[in-house]
Order: C-alpha cells, then sequence, then structure tokens
C-alpha cells in the first residue's frame, strides 16, 4: 500500500511540475487550461491507485484463504497423530 501511494504522490507531482512548465501562459481558445490538465492528471492517478489498491486487496484475500486452508490440514494432520499416540499409549 506505501508503493502505491508513493506512485499517486509522484504521478499527481508530475502533473503539477508538467503543466508548470508549459511555454505559453495563456491557452489558446478551447484547449484546457494548466489547472483543468493538472486536475484530469490527478484524477486518473486517483483511479490507477486506487485500481491498485482493489487489486492488492484481492490479492491478499486469496493469499490468506489459501494460507487458512492450509493451515486447516495441518491441524487436521496433527490430530491424526496425536489420536494415533493416544491409541499407542492405551495399548500399553
Amino acid at each position: 500500500m506505501k508503493t502505491i501511494r508513493i506512485m499517486g504522490v509522484a504521478l499527481v507531482a508530475a502533473s503539477v511540475i508538467a503543466g508548470g512548465c508549459s511555454r505559453c501562459s495563456e491557452p489558446a481558445a478551447g484547449t484546457p487550461g494548466v489547472g483543468e490538465r493538472s486536475g484530469a492528471a490527478v484524477d486518473k492517478a486517483a483511479d490507477k491507485t486506487a485500481a491498485a489498491a482493489k487489486a492488492a486487496a484481492v490479492k491478499t484475500k486469496e493469499v490468506t484463504g489459501v494460507a487458512i486452508e492450509k493451515t486447516g490440514e495441518v491441524m487436521e494432520k496433527a490430530g491424526e497423530k496425536m489420536d494415533e499416540t493416544g491409541e499407542k499409549m492405551q495399548e500399553k
């Protein structure tokens, strides 16, 4: 999540810098100004950040599910071994 946040901030900073470096002080008629371009870049960066965060959350959920399943399997095997040990102790 920290990487995603850093990427979002970097995109915003780059868009502001790029917008501020334009050579003409007045945009041509009908073209978006620096503020509009910067706002669009911020919106795009926010969308990408949200999509990346959602993808990370889905992957985390999948990995957690697999880990829980594997833990259950290990616990089941351990229980079986404990049952076997208990039976052996009762035989003696």
